[in-house]
């Protein structure tokens, strides 16, 4: 969130769907998914946890697995609800593609070995990808090349 109409139109939506932030989930450290991460803590008094390990937290009674999927980026993780089936991905997975590896930190090969980690997940599963559309496991082990 660069600008201040960006940040304006997140409290607006944050407010009109009356929604209470409680956590901050980054899935990797490039600048535009760290970007409005200053106003975020400012506004809502959230700190942002970047999880780079594998493994489970626990955010206001939800279960969230995470996933380390190097291969965009060194640090990478998608954040895996299972009881909700939701899946966000960042720029790991997208509809019908993978993020960029020829930036500095990417290793296609990687990526490969990460997407093996989501394409076991529930066909049912929602996929928001960090960028373009929401998607779903089933819709991608069909039509994602790369899966």
């Amino acid at each position: 969130m660069y600008e201040t109409r960006e940040q304006q139109r997140f409290a607006q939506y944050i407010q009109l769907h009356q929604l209470t932030p409680v956590a901050l989930l980054i899935t990797h450290a490039h600048p535009d998914h760290i970007c409005g991460q200053e106003f975020i803590e400012k506004t809502y008094g959230l700190s942002a946890i970047i999880k780079p390990a594998e493994g489970t937290l626990t955010i206001d009674g939800f279960a969230i697995q995470v996933i380390s999927t190097p291969g965009h980026k060194e640090d990478c993780v998608c954040y895996y609800l299972p009881e909700e089936n939701i899946l966000f991905t960042g720029d790991t997975l997208f509809q019908e593609s993978i993020g960029r590896t020829d930036l500095l930190g990417g290793d296609m090969h990687e990526l490969i070995l990460s997407l093996r980690k989501l394409v076991v997940l529930p066909e049912e599963t929602k996929v928001y990808p960090g960028h373009g559309y929401p998607t779903s496991i089933a819709h991608e082990r069909q039509y994602n090349p790369y899966f």
